[in-house]
């Protein structure tokens, strides 16, 4: 008996440690309030000391604001068509994402899925 029990806590220990690994890689937010940090699979997004002077960047460039209806948050998905994505200069860091700026608000975007990884606020 003392058997089956210490086989099947070693199959259970087998069967979750994946999924405990497959839990770190989640899009989360941690603090609150001005501290704010974006996390996605490990990747960091604009630093926070890179963003005021990203944003001077964008209004420099001249960027149009596109309107959506949905609200503008992480893990959203963007429309197929109608918006247009621009590369980060590498001065803000190497970053396989785009940004546009919707609703007002600069976004940082997984191109192939158009899903917002990052609200730079």
């Amino acid at each position: 008996m003392r058997n089956h029990l210490i086989a099947a806590a070693t199959l259970v220990a087998a069967v979750s440690a994946p999924i405990a690994a497959q839990a770190q890689n989640t899009v989360g937010v941690a603090g609150s309030g001005t501290g704010t940090v974006m996390v996605d699979n490990g990747t960091v997004g604009i630093a926070a000391d890179q963003r005021p002077a990203f944003r001077q960047y964008i209004v420099q460039e001249r960027v149009p604001n596109y309107t959506i209806s949905d609200r503008v948050v992480v893990g959203a998905i963007l429309p197929e068509s109608g918006i247009t994505f621009y590369d980060v200069p590498q001065s803000f860091g190497a970053t396989p994402y785009r940004y546009t700026v919707v609703n007002g608000e600069t976004v940082l975007v997984e191109p192939r899925s158009r899903r917002i990884v990052q609200v730079v606020d």
